[in-house]
């Protein structure tokens, strides 16, 4: 068996290895993108610790005998809350 002349796919793949060969890699860099539902879920997060931390000092208020009703601001907010609905 005579071959004659190359191989048209070997000489394919050379070009083709020639090319990415010469080029410069550029390093990529990992990146992270965090939606905006994501980004305000972690806000709720820090929200309902700092709400727990409120909560606690309030019982701890209360069991002591501390803690004192704004009797006032109670009633603003009572009024506030049926004119609404």
């Amino acid at each position: 068996m005579k071959i004659h002349g190359t191989n048209p796919i070997l000489n394919a793949y050379k070009q083709q290895h020639q090319k990415t060969v010469g080029k410069k890699s550029v390093e990529q860099k990992d990146k992270l993108d965090i939606s905006q539902t994501a980004k305000s879920l972690q806000k709720n997060q820090q929200y309902e610790i700092e709400r727990a931390k409120y909560v606690q000092n309030i019982k701890e208020q209360v069991k002591s005998g501390e803690y004192k009703v704004q009797h006032e601001q109670l009633a603003e907010k009572m009024i506030t809350f049926w004119k609404q609905g």
